[in-house]
């Protein structure tokens, strides 16, 4: 049988990398933003401000990815801030999948930036397994202008592991008869899957390295950490038996949250972000022709606890505005005055559509017609932009999105034309 070859491509940095670019390649700038302390990061003044990606040299300063902007702000007072543009990044995503796929038929992208490729039996077409990731890796930095890692082995998590060694715009192996060479002595926090909390637990008990988790009895790591001690146990001893698949999995539920600008302190505000919410999820579960049959609601309150409740309707739907009451019911018994900073509603239980709705004698809605309402909507969106039709009800609401959730509609447009590109600082300044 033929010994599989997985690659695994891992973009360096891609949102500080796609933006570099692009300002590079496209808009004349001068400035490289991978050569400087830099990083893409949110807009504090509508309280996402966090670190979404940062440069090779902002790494010196222990910036790390997901911090608030103004303790990385402490840490390098000289630090180049970027806006995110979620647009640009999409579509460096598309033409860098587009451009593995001319390499193996068997692609799977594993998020916005990374993907496995099968590329067993292709080293007549491309050459050594080393050759063939080079050469990918050269014609993305050609192509597209930014670095990418290639790992390579004859299974997926070894491959992935193997992305994540020296960086940038390198290609690495890691077989499976390397792995105690080269795996077992890296720190244990760099296995998939470990995180925060499950190292600090592995610290407890001696466990330091990947190599010392390798050796542990798998029963005291399933004492310690249930499942997961096992799994984590099967990654380290290099056992994965996972294939690539190309074909997407289908949806699960669908959901939508949002961190408001301000704190909410009345129902009715409340109502509208909520709504604005189920506008966005009824659009997409619609255009993927599904229903659903939960709700859920969640709230984040301005101390940060949060509260959660999920209800189960009686009959499967894509109507907003019964997502939405549904949302309404919940968020009634949720809710106990206490300031609102986030609000999410989310959906399960997905079915295609054609499932016949439960008739009541004493519901007289006409749901065919809301339906058919909805699809109006949607094509006249979808035909002139999300902006063309609205509910009456936020035309003075000028703080609440009416298309709420997901990608906000500041980090999807970047205006260029209003910042410095060619200046360190905080590139929220405007010219």
């Amino acid at each position: 049988m033929r010994r599989p070859l997985i690659f695994h491509i891992d973009v360096n940095s891609a949102f500080l990398s796609w933006e570099a670019a692009y300002r590079i390649r496209h808009l004349g700038g001068t400035l490289d933003l991978r050569t400087i302390p830099s990083a893409v990061g949110g807009d504090m003044s509508k309280r996402r401000g966090i670190i979404l990606a940062k440069s090779v040299p902002a790494k010196k300063y222990k910036i790390q990815t997901g911090e608030p902007i103004v303790d990385a702000l402490r840490k390098c007072p000289d630090l180049t801030l970027v806006p995110p543009n979620y647009e640009l990044y999409e579509k460096n995503s598309k033409a860098f999948m587009e451009i593995l796929k001319k390499y193996s038929d068997k692609v799977e992208p594993y998020s916005i930036d990374e993907a496995f490729m099968d590329m067993t039996g292709t080293e007549l077409l491309f050459g050594a397994p080393v050759v063939a990731a080079t050469a990918i890796k050269d014609e993305i930095f050609h192509t597209l202008g930014f670095t990418v890692n290639v790992g390579i082995s004859d299974k997926k998590l070894l491959a992935k592991m193997a992305s994540d060694f020296e960086k940038p715009n390198l290609v690495h192996t890691l077989f499976s008869e390397d792995i105690q060479e080269k795996m077992w002595h890296l720190p244990v926090r760099d296995l998939f899957f470990v995180g925060g909390a499950s190292e600090k637990k592995l610290h407890s008990i001696g466990v330091r390295t990947i190599g010392d988790l390798a050796s542990t009895d798998v029963a005291v790591l399933k004492s310690l950490l249930k499942k997961h001690g096992e799994v984590i146990w099967n990654f380290a001893n290099g056992r994965d038996v996972s294939y690539v698949e190309p074909a997407p999995a289908e949806n699960k539920g669908y959901g939508n949250s949002t961190t408001i600008a301000f704190d909410v302190t009345d129902a009715p505000t409340a109502r509208m972000v909520l709504l604005s919410l189920c506008e966005t999820i009824g659009r997409r579960l619609r255009r993927d022709q599904v229903r659903i049959e939960t709700v859920s609601v969640s709230i984040r309150f301005h101390d940060l606890n949060s509260v959660s409740h999920q209800s189960v309707l009686e009959t499967a739907t894509n109507i907003t505005k019964e997502i939405h009451a549904a949302a309404c019911r919940l968020f009634d018994e949720l809710w106990d005055g206490t300031p609102i900073r986030h609000l999410g509603v989310h959906t399960g239980r997905v079915s295609k559509e054609g499932a016949s709705r439960q008739l009541s004698l004493f519901d007289h809605t006409d749901y065919d017609r809301l339906e058919k309402l909805d699809s109006a909507v949607d094509r006249i969106r979808e035909k002139f932009g999300a902006d063309a039709i609205l509910r009456a009800s936020f035309l003075k609401q000028d703080q609440i999105d009416h298309m709420n959730g997901g990608i906000s509609r500041e980090k999807r447009n970047v205006d260029y034309s209003q910042l410095n590109i060619n200046e360190t600082g905080n590139s929220y300044k405007k010219k």
